[in-house]
């Protein structure tokens, strides 16, 4: 019986074990993944058609302008401060564009952290998380939220191949470790049960962060 119990301890213990050390590799990864991007979050008016589509035009209108004054820019520090910056030039353009297309909707914009579901881009996969983000609240935002990622620029994917480009890849991949990258880029057992560690302790993380 002694035996029994020794052996039903170890047991216990060893599942304490990998559970402890899974989740110190969900959160390094997940930190190590959220501390290399920098995502675009947008929340439409409402779930009408028209306000939808609006909330795209908003996008577009911002990424062009995100593409114009930050693409020589190699890490993340470096596209915040270049967003802080010109806060007011990404206000003033979403306004331009809400008048544009003939509505009153005011604009608030937030760069902060904010929890993310799983997302693709083309071929690369980024794990729910809190993650830092400029996010873009038109009018009663109370419609549809928009992901993307601003830096490095996943937002503009080749609809034909469903791939990113080379240059967005490569910058991603130098801010991210060799693991890190396979784990957002690779399509194997071995990474997506991996993927599936990070996801499941970070969706367990966010849900206690909302209770």
């Amino acid at each position: 019986m002694k035996l029994f119990n020794r052996f039903l301890i170890i047991i216990a213990l060893f599942i304490c074990y990998t559970f402890i050390c899974a989740f110190s590799y969900a959160s390094t990864v997940s930190a190590d993944i959220a501390d290399s991007v920098f995502r675009l979050h947008i929340v439409a008016n409402s779930d009408s058609d028209e306000d939808q589509n609006l909330k795209l035009v908003v996008r577009d209108n911002i990424l062009n302008y995100m593409e114009k004054i930050a693409s020589d820019v190699s890490t993340k520090d470096e596209a915040i401060s270049i967003i802080n910056a010109h806060l007011d030039d990404f206000y003033n353009i979403a306004i331009k564009t809400i008048q544009d297309a003939g509505y009153n909707y005011d604009v608030k914009l937030t760069v902060g952290e904010f929890d993310f579901p799983t997302k693709e881009y083309g071929d690369i996969s980024l794990p729910a998380g809190m993650y830092d983000a400029l996010k873009i609240e038109i009018g009663e935002a109370k419609g549809h939220n928009w992901w993307c990622v601003m830096f490095p620029t996943l937002c503009f994917v080749d609809v034909s191949s469903g791939s990113l480009n080379d240059n967005s890849k490569e910058v991603l991949e130098s801010n991210l470790t060799d693991e890190e990258f396979s784990l957002v880029s690779e399509d194997n057992f071995a990474v997506n049960f991996k993927f599936k560690i990070v996801e499941f302790f970070e969706d367990i993380k966010i849900s206690l962060a909302n209770m």
